[in-house]
């Protein structure tokens, strides 16, 4: 049983404290108390032994209120409380029939109150109606709201304003809740969609997988709502993401794909162009544009989402805040999250039992991630593929989730359409008004098994012998009407006939709603993308800047607004930056990494980077945002270059690698100008993110037909601090690498750092770019690069050849990537090893073959290695024997395999490392 915070039943002393905040300042209590308290005070004051006239003219005196009627007024008040707060516990939200006593306590006895005080009437009404009012009345009124076919959570939000607003919503709207007869015929007419359409389907393509939506129709009239209402409250996008259940009735119902599309799917007469291999019906996305009612038009967009269920709420809201910051950004008072809605479509045992839900929940407060509130719609199936949810869950509500963040949580029995309806309504004004997150809990059933071709009375006998008893939702909600005489039963009947028509015919006929496709201006500039071919691979595009952007630049990122004081360590690094962007020393990694950013943002790009630790950076050398030493003011360099510059939004994440790299990855797939960075805090981090990487970005091309720009920064590097701080695991990125999927990457100078930032926004493509990142490096004073690597004419290497070896005397080439490289130069140049030539592989995908066998050819004679840290089974040997068999099978030298990353030990790393060295340099 839940504990609330509220008192007893029969707990007066709250009371009594509250009264006493109301005599030394009304303000500092709630308007509901303020309103008690003034009827309480007439009460008493009138209710004294006064003399008074009577209806005849004359005087008669009234008796004083007793001290058992205010103890009861008490009394009142705590009933009236206990229904907001636990009236939700009795409410009739399941449609296969009551529910689990969760013993709400609100039995007269339970507030020292009984039948003989139903008739009387107490000032406590107030609270409800505005009015003095019988216990009658308030108890009628009270369980008509609180205990009928919607469930409210809202008690426990701790914002005073919000809960306000909740309670005048739910007690004055739904008190009075009755839709229009025209409200009705739509609520009707969108059930009869889903019905038609799940009924053709499962008499056509019988047994086949649809996941559908029977049990469930209630979805497609409360979407209905939440866009039509959504509309006529300012919004002008809407995103959904949601798992399978229902997704094809959405599709067809709500986006208005054409039946045909899907019917073809079904058949799988599709054509897949060379980019795609694509995916199964129910887990594609779909784009449309519709006209509401009222003439709004809308674009709605439902993003593809795989088999693991919420992997995409990171990714609608990502995409939803860069709609929000490109789109709207610049319209004078208007709120940028208002005209763009997100709606996540959850199941029970999905949002109650993935991890990723906490994490987006979490997320939706924060100012990185923040998108001015979800919509969180639940198919509640009280059922997960053959789970029970006694055993699914150890709360009572699968909706739980949201207490986090104070949202509202909305229980509706999906049978209810009506019920259903009016909570998408406030559900959707909430939104807007307050630009927070809101649940919606439909509780329904499934009318199949998981899948069309389960059987479900395996496990749940019991409860299929209910479902089997249920009308479809289109043809109990007709009955009601016609039950109710708000549809004349003649009517009704030639309304279930024209519904009922022979389906194929009725199929053919209905004309889909889908408005001619207008693309958005960030669609229509990815539009103006191509594919990318291989021939574009040979060789990266020229990103050098011209020395004015570099002098630009660097002045911004080395100067300090007046009184700003660092600590000293940070004016070592500016007075640095300055000697570096005035040519006196070499680029660092960091003002390399630093310079790509803001030469972009010269251009008028926006870079947005996010991570753990990103703004100081982990290994503490980017250092982006400063910080005043006295105050925590912060100053972010990158933000003042120059009028018309581009937005730069970096940001500390929560600990978060799941969540936050998808919501990086959603934003980079809304906006093609934008560079997206996501870092880990260390590299071996990103395996927390795992489903998104191989459901989304490894696949965006060949399962989603789409592209993506993102950038992920994996420190990586072998230098003693243990197996959870060494690898960032890119054999894992290289097994996912084919077909031009994506850059992965592993440098070893800061100028192709540079390059490789700026290229994700100059080819005529976009692909997302791994980085092997380095720890070491960022302060090694051998990887630095000359400011003439920066300028015009200058691009991205994907090889760099060895410029100290005689060709003439190499007997040995060492093949390697990122930092082992500068411990093998180290060892060559002490040596003076003019006979072992080192060639830098910068890129391993796309696998650069005919630039190494350009490298190669000056020493065709000699033998080729390759030479990694990582142990044998890990790294890229594999894929190096994959992609270019010609080095030789067993030609590698690397720790030997092994079922852990790195030793944990210092001592055995430092003996490990020096072999390895040793082993390159030795024999020939």
């Amino acid at each position: 049983m839940e504990k609330y915070s509220y008192i007893a039943n029969s707990e007066a002393a709250y009371i009594e404290e509250l009264y006493q905040k109301y005599q030394q300042q009304p303000d500092s209590v709630d308007l509901s108390w303020q309103r008690f308290f003034e009827g309480f005070e007439f009460s008493l004051k009138y209710g004294d032994s006064k003399p008074t006239l009577n209806g005849n003219g004359a005087t008669t005196t009234e008796k004083p209120v007793s001290a058992s009627h205010t103890r009861k007024e008490m009394e009142v008040v705590h009933l009236i409380r206990g229904y907001r707060q636990r009236g939700h516990l009795a409410s009739q939200t399941n449609p296969l029939g009551p529910r689990t006593n969760r013993y709400p306590e609100l039995d007269l006895s339970d507030f020292n109150l009984s039948d003989a005080d139903l008739d009387t009437v107490f000032e406590a009404g107030i609270e409800v109606f505005g009015r003095a009012a019988t216990l009658r009345e308030i108890v009628a009124a009270l369980q008509k709201v609180y205990t009928g076919k919607i469930g409210f959570e809202y008690q426990y939000i701790r914002d005073r304003k919000v809960k306000s607003w909740l309670r005048k919503k739910i007690e004055n709207e739904f008190l009075n809740f009755n839709p229009t007869i025209e409200q009705k015929k739509r609520i009707l007419e969108k059930l009869n969609d889903a019905v038609t359409f799940e009924n053709f389907l499962h008499t056509k393509f019988l047994g086949k997988k649809r996941f559908s939506l029977e049990g469930g129709e209630a979805t497609i009239p409360a979407l209905d709502v939440a866009i039509n209402r959504g509309a006529e409250l300012g919004v002008e996008e809407v995103v959904v993401g949601m798992a399978h259940r229902g997704r094809l009735n959405v599709l067809t119902n709500i986006m208005h794909k054409p039946y045909e599309q899907v019917f073809n799917e079904f058949e799988e007469n599709v054509v897949l162009d060379e980019f795609s291999d694509g995916d199964v019906k129910y887990h594609m996305g779909y784009e449309s544009q519709i006209e509401t009612p009222e003439g709004k038009r809308v674009s709605l967009k439902l993003m593809p989402n795989p088999s693991h269920l919420e992997a995409v709420n990171p990714v609608v809201v990502g995409y939803v805040r860069a709609r929000a910051d490109e789109h709207y950004n610049h319209i004078p008072g208007q709120d940028k999250y208002d005209p763009v809605l997100p709606i996540l479509i959850h199941g029970d045992a999905a949002v109650a039992g993935q991890g990723i839900v906490y994490e987006v929940t979490q997320m939706s407060n924060l100012p990185a991630y923040y998108t001015g509130g979800t919509l969180h719609f639940v198919i509640n199936n009280q059922i997960g593929f053959t789970t029970d949810h006694e055993d699914d869950r150890s709360s009572i509500y699968c909706s739980d989730i949201a207490r986090i963040v104070d949202a509202p949580i909305f229980h509706v029995n999906g049978n209810d359409p009506e019920a259903v309806a009016f909570v998408m309504k406030v559900a959707v004004e909430f939104r807007q008004e307050f630009n927070r997150d809101v649940f919606v809990d439909m509780v329904c059933y499934r009318k199949y098994g998981h899948n069309e071709s389960d059987e479900p009375r395996f496990t749940q006998p019991t409860m299929y012998a209910k479902i089997s008893q249920q009308l479809n939702g289109r043809d109990l909600y007709l009955k009601e009407l016609t039950e109710r005489g708000e549809l004349d039963a003649q009517i009704a009947d030639q309304m279930r006939a024209e519904l009922e028509g022979e389906l194929q015919e009725l199929l053919q006929q209905v004309k889909q709603k889908q408005l001619p496709y207008e693309r958005p201006k960030l669609e229509r500039d990815w539009a103006e993308l191509r594919r990318s071919v291989p021939e574009d691979f040979e060789q990266s595009p020229e990103t050098g800047i011209s020395k004015e952007v570099i002098e630009k630049v660097g002045k911004a990122l080395s100067s300090l607004p007046a009184d700003f004081k660092v600590l000293k360590q940070i004016e070592k690094v500016l007075e640095e930056r300055k000697q570096i962007f005035a040519g006196e020393k070499p680029f660092n990694w960091s003002a390399g990494e630093l310079l790509a950013y803001g030469s972009l943002l010269a251009e008028g790009r926006t870079v947005r980077m996010t991570g753990q630790d990103v703004q100081r950076g982990t290994f503490s050398h980017r250092h982006a945002v400063l910080h005043e030493s006295e105050t925590n003011a912060t100053h972010n360099s990158l933000a003042y270059i120059g009028e018309g510059q581009g937005k730069f939004e970096i940001y500390n994440s929560l600990l978060s690698e799941y969540g936050v790299m998808g919501y990086e990855y959603g934003y980079a797939m809304a906006n093609p100008h934008a560079l997206v960075i996501w870092e880990a805090q260390f590299g071996d981090f990103v395996n927390g993110a795992q489903i998104m990487i191989d459901q989304f970005i490894a696949a965006t091309e060949s399962k989603w037909n789409a592209m993506n720009g993102l950038v992920m920064l994996l420190p990586h590097g072998y230098e003693g601090q243990g197996p959870e701080h060494s690898s960032a695991r890119p054999e894992r990125f290289l097994i996912l690498s084919a077909e031009y999927n994506m850059y992965v990457c592993n440098i070893t100078t800061p100028a192709n750092l540079f390059h490789m930032m700026r290229r994700q926004l100059t080819t005529p493509f976009r692909k997302p770019c791994i980085l092997m990142s380095p720890k070491s490096m960022l302060r090694s004073p051998m990887a630095v690069s000359p400011m003439s690597d920066f300028l015009e004419g200058s691009r991205f290497q994907e090889t760099i050849g060895d410029t100290y070896a005689d060709p003439k005397k190499v007997k040995k080439v060492l093949l390697c990537t990122g930092k082992i490289y500068w411990e093998l130069y180290d060892k060559q140049q002490k040596d003076q090893r003019k006979d072992v030539a080192i060639i830098r592989v910068e890129q391993l995908h796309p696998f650069p073959k005919k630039q190494i066998e350009a490298h190669l050819a000056q020493y065709k004679k000699a033998d080729v290695v390759w030479v990694q840290e990582e142990p044998e089974n890990m790294g890229y040997w594999s894929f190096i024997l994959r992609e270019f068999p010609e080095i030789g099978l067993g030609s590698v030298i690397a720790r030997k395999a092994s079922a852990s990353p790195a030793t944990g030990y210092m001592k055995i790393h430092t003996v490990e490392q020096a072999d390895l060295i040793e082993q390159a340099f030795a024999g020939k």
